[in-house]
C-alpha cells in the first residue's frame, strides 16, 4: 500500500540552509523511490490552515518512506538543514 510523506514548514529560520537541504534532499528521496506530488505554498487555506511551505511525496509503502528518511543520503540533507527550519513531518499510509 502506498504511503505519503507530508512535511509542513512551520518556520524557516535560514534560507541558505534550506537551499542546501533542498539540493540534497530531492535527489536522496527520489533515489529512495519517492515521487514528489506537490511542493510549495498553498493556493488556498481553510479552517486552521497556514500558508506555509508543504511537501507531499508518495512512496510504495510506509517502510520505504521510513527507510528513505533514515538512509544516509537523507541524513546528510538533514545535517545541511540543521536549525534552518522547524518542520512537521508525517508519514501516512494510503487509504
Amino acid at each position: 500500500m502506498a504511503a505519503y510523506w507530508i512535511s509542513t514548514y512551520v518556520e524557516v529560520t535560514d534560507e541558505e540552509k534550506l537551499a542546501a537541504y533542498a539540493a540534497l534532499a530531492g535527489p536522496a528521496l527520489e533515489g529512495a523511490g519517492g515521487t514528489f506530488l506537490a511542493r510549495g505554498l498553498p493556493e488556498q487555506v481553510y479552517e486552521a490552515g497556514r500558508s506555509t511551505r508543504t511537501v507531499l511525496i508518495e512512496f510504495a509503502s510506509v517502510g520505504a518512506a521510513v527507510a528513505a528518511h533514515d538512509g544516509s543520503a537523507y541524513q546528510e540533507a538533514l545535517a545541511a538543514l540543521g536549525d534552518g527550519a522547524v518542520r512537521d513531518l508525517r508519514i501516512v499510509p494510503g487509504a
